[in-house]
């Protein structure tokens, strides 16, 4: 936390990678997207912070989806709610520019088929995690 008692910026900024290592590492691995975890990187990253997010002890959910899904990238969009009991807040809304990478080529690679099928279920008013 930050002097004034809020989530400071890298604090926000690993809770959008823990979420985004879940989607892209453990949830695509889990269906047989094993590349996913090999080769992804984040070219962009914008976060808006809409209210300051306190460490209370309260939960903190974040909900992803995808847009922008191109050949070889794509754009994840994260909404960070704090509260619960269905009166929750939207205190950040960040995006995230992923690119599919070939780390032996150093250089970027088109999403395959089952990728880009993969995050299509993201897209927005798709999935949610």
């Amino acid at each position: 936390m930050d002097a004034y008692g809020h989530v400071n910026h890298a604090n926000t900024v690993t809770l959008l990678e823990e979420a985004r290592v879940a989607l892209v590492f453990t949830e695509a691995a889990r269906q047989g997207l094993l590349d996913m975890s090999r080769g992804m990187v984040v070219v962009k990253l914008a976060v808006d912070y809409r209210v300051p997010l306190v460490f209370d002890g309260g939960s903190v959910d974040i909900e992803m989806s995808v847009r922008d899904l191109k050949a070889s990238s794509f754009v994840l969009d994260y909404s960070v709610r704090i509260g619960g009991n269905g009166s929750s807040t939207v205190a950040v809304t960040a995006e995230t520019l992923i690119c599919a990478y070939d780390v032996e080529e150093t250089r970027p690679r088109r999403l395959t088929d089952a990728e880009r099928d993969f995050l299509a279920s993201w897209h927005s008013g798709g999935a949610r995690g």
